[in-house]
């Protein structure tokens, strides 16, 4: 199942700089922090039992990309061994 179809555009590069040194995915990283700070700021304890599938969710999509990244994006497989964090610096 897919979400949204994951391609890559004709002449497009990896990027490696800026957050893009710290971790593969740093939107994503983001979306995490949204995901726990909506209900914190809503005061809804309820909504953060979301964020287990929510990150679950995310974490596939992730992994998704990577796979098709990895066999389609000329570069990415030693960006990848540069930048060993997905998600989160020094965890995943």
């Amino acid at each position: 199942m897919t979400l949204t179809a994951i391609q890559v555009a004709e002449g497009q590069t990896v990027i490696s700089t800026g957050p893009y040194a710290i971790v593969r995915h740093p939107m994503y990283s983001a979306a995490v922090v949204m995901l726990a700070g909506i209900p914190l700021a809503l005061g809804s304890w309820w909504g953060l039992l979301t964020i287990i599938t929510n990150v679950a969710v995310l974490a596939w999509r992730l992994l998704e990309e990577e796979r098709f990244l990895l066999k389609n994006l000329a570069g990415y497989s030693d960006y990848a061994h540069r930048v060993p964090h997905r998600l989160l610096p020094f965890l995943w």
